[in-house]
């Protein structure tokens, strides 16, 4: 009970504090549809180029970027790039050209948006990869950002 009453109080005081209090609008990049799909085509271009940096700049660089795929999840900015240095981007390693494919943008809220579409990874004509994958973006500043990627594959044949 007393526990409780200890969370209205704290939930009533920060509902007090907030009302007065202003926040500063940040600038969101115009028409979400337009602008993720350019981002994600120079993504492709980074990723088929060997730019991981490049690449790996869509994504939110802090500990709370989530990618889930093949039942793992990682979390952080860091150790994805780290899953992706080493799994595609090591020396030596023969990387496949990636293209998405049946892009769709949907707003979720102002600053928000959530993108479905389809990974091709091919080599010499062949599809090695494929599958759909999920986005949810953030706008921060005048860019949008990547802050979660669940990716699955298609099964093989």
């Amino acid at each position: 009970m007393r526990a409780t009453w200890y969370v209205v109080a704290v939930g009533w005081a920060v509902g007090c504090a907030g009302r007065g209090a202003r926040v500063a609008k940040q600038p969101t990049p115009e028409n979400p549809d337009s602008t993720i799909r350019a981002m994600l085509a120079r993504s492709a271009a980074d990723w088929n180029r060997g730019d991981l940096a490049g690449f790996m700049s869509d994504y939110a660089k802090d500990s709370l970027t989530g990618y889930v795929s093949g039942g793992h999840v990682v979390y952080g900015w860091q150790r994805l790039f780290d899953r992706y240095r080493t799994t595609y981007f090591a020396p030596g390693t023969s990387r496949d050209s990636l293209a998405f494919e049946e892009v769709r943008v949907r707003p979720l809220a102002p600053g928000v948006a959530l993108c479905t579409a389809r990974f091709k990874l091919v080599r010499h004509d062949a599809v090695t990869a494929s599958g759909p994958f999920t986005l949810v973006l953030v706008a921060r500043g005048d860019r949008w950002h990547i802050v979660h990627d669940h990716t699955s594959s298609d099964p093989r044949p």
